[in-house]
């Protein structure tokens, strides 16, 4: 079915309004008088927490068992190592808040925090990714949640096989699988992102394999100093053994894969040029490649570029040689008329237009995307890291964020920005907020 209501993690954090991070539901039925307006908030019962990414208590590894409901929504928190656990399956229109882990029982059983990534195992059980230790330095891995009771088991890898910093994972079961992302050093770039960081080893390098059932890291890959991978999908087809992970400062785009040996293996599919500029931070502008979405017939994969602003469709029919068929910018720091001057640029001729929807300008760039089981329709909203939004976009800040509708041609490729859509978080009664994370309770492409 159509997807009719979505659930959006909003933080407040930086935006200098002393009000706790919430879960928004948002009407997504065309038919309905609530379209496009937030029809509930779920506040946390914490400050500065900075929800991020959210996932649910079951997936479809899950399939075979007849007592696992999607019900569950998991909140892990990027700065204080929260976990909270949201009930969505009794009133799926008024979510409820269920369960709080506090951060130290993270820290003193698991010694980990600002955790990110969420997703459930086969066996049941929910899986979260960490960027840090405690104290903020780097620190990669896993920690686990019961399935049933959602009581923190602990860690998840072996702890010889920890990697330096973490992000993002995948999974295949069916190839006993895990591959993870990088990620950042959080008490170095939690602050911002500083060129004098560049070369330290603050942005992650690489791309690790695990074994799925021991555990166990078996391969990494080194894609270069500060390539800073994050977002990892793999194809959605359960026998498929190969995928993307998309590199934030190189502009990068890899495909992973199994070989002929039966090792797994990477290589460059996709690269976005840094554009020469005037009026920012570096003589050089990255694309920082931030998010990938793969539609569920594994035909065509997005990426949100959140410095440039634009959000681009590739054909994967041969996902040896992604083919780019739609691209729409959405916001961005190139934008016509704006404090940076593009001075050398290997893909425009000239710099995008602002983008104004129902008399709005949208500021920011697109970062969090969740594309519809049809594949036919691609939200995104326009908030990466609260910090690294002041800094780069102070307008999303004082103005709040955007949840756009991007329409997607399916048939031959193609992207356009629907002007009758726009959910405007910064007409929240308690302020403008930064918005992120997507999901749809009748399930979508992440899940």
């Amino acid at each position: 079915p159509r997807e009719e209501l979505a659930y959006v993690t909003c933080t407040y954090r930086e935006t200098g309004i002393d009000q706790p991070d919430f879960l928004a539901t948002i009407d997504l039925n065309p038919r309905s008088p609530y379209y496009c307006q937030v029809i509930h908030r779920l506040p946390m019962p914490n400050l500065k927490d900075e929800l991020h990414c959210s996932g649910w208590n079951a997936g479809s590894t899950c399939f075979d068992s007849i007592t696992t409901r999607r019900n569950k929504l998991i909140l892990p928190c990027l700065i204080s190592s929260r976990i909270y656990v949201v009930d969505v399956g009794t009133q799926c229109r008024a979510p409820k808040l269920c369960k709080v882990i506090e951060p130290v029982d993270v820290f003193w059983k698991c010694n980990k925090g600002h955790l990110c990534i969420v997703h459930s195992l086969p066996n049941g059980d929910i899986l979260i990714s960490n960027m840090g230790d405690p104290a903020g330095n780097g620190k990669g891995g896993f920690i686990v949640l019961d399935g049933e009771t959602f009581e923190l088991k602990g860690n998840w890898e072996n702890e010889c096989g920890v990697p330096p910093t973490g992000h993002d994972f995948w999974f295949q079961p069916r190839h006993n699988v895990l591959i993870s992302s990088a990620g950042l050093v959080p008490k170095r770039a939690g602050l911002g992102f500083n060129p004098d960081d560049l070369k330290k080893g603050v942005f992650g390098r690489r791309l690790n394999v695990w074994n799925l059932s021991c555990h166990t890291l078996i391969q990494c890959f080194d894609l270069g100093e500060d390539s800073l991978p994050l977002s990892v999908k793999f194809l959605h087809n359960p026998d498929a053994a190969e995928g993307y992970v998309s590199c934030a400062l190189s502009g990068i785009v890899y495909r992973f894969y199994k070989n002929e040996a039966n090792c797994w293996a990477v290589e460059e599919v996709i690269q976005i040029p840094a554009k020469e500029v005037r009026g920012w931070i570096l003589p050089k502008m990255p694309a920082l490649t931030a998010n990938i979405v793969i539609s569920l017939d594994d035909r065509f994969l997005y990426l949100s570029n959140w410095l440039h602003g634009d959000i681009r469709q590739y054909d994967i029919s041969n996902s040896c040689k992604p083919k780019l068929v739609g691209q729409v910018f959405v916001g961005g720091s190139i934008l016509r008329g704006g404090p940076v001057t593009v001075c050398r640029d290997e893909e425009l001729k000239w710099q995008p237009e602002p983008l104004v929807i129902k008399c709005k300008r949208v500021y920011g760039g697109p970062y969090k995307m969740q594309l519809s089981v049809d594949g036919k329709r691609l939200y995104v909203t326009n908030s990466f890291y609260s910090t690294w939004d002041k800094q780069f976009y102070p307008d999303v800040v004082k103005e709040g964020s955007v949840m756009l509708q991007i329409d997607v041609d399916t048939e031959n490729g193609g992207l356009t920005v629907n002007k009758n859509f726009l959910v405007d978080l910064g007409k929240e009664p308690c302020g403008p907020c930064l918005a992120r994370d997507i999901h749809f309770p009748c399930g979508d492409s992440t899940s």
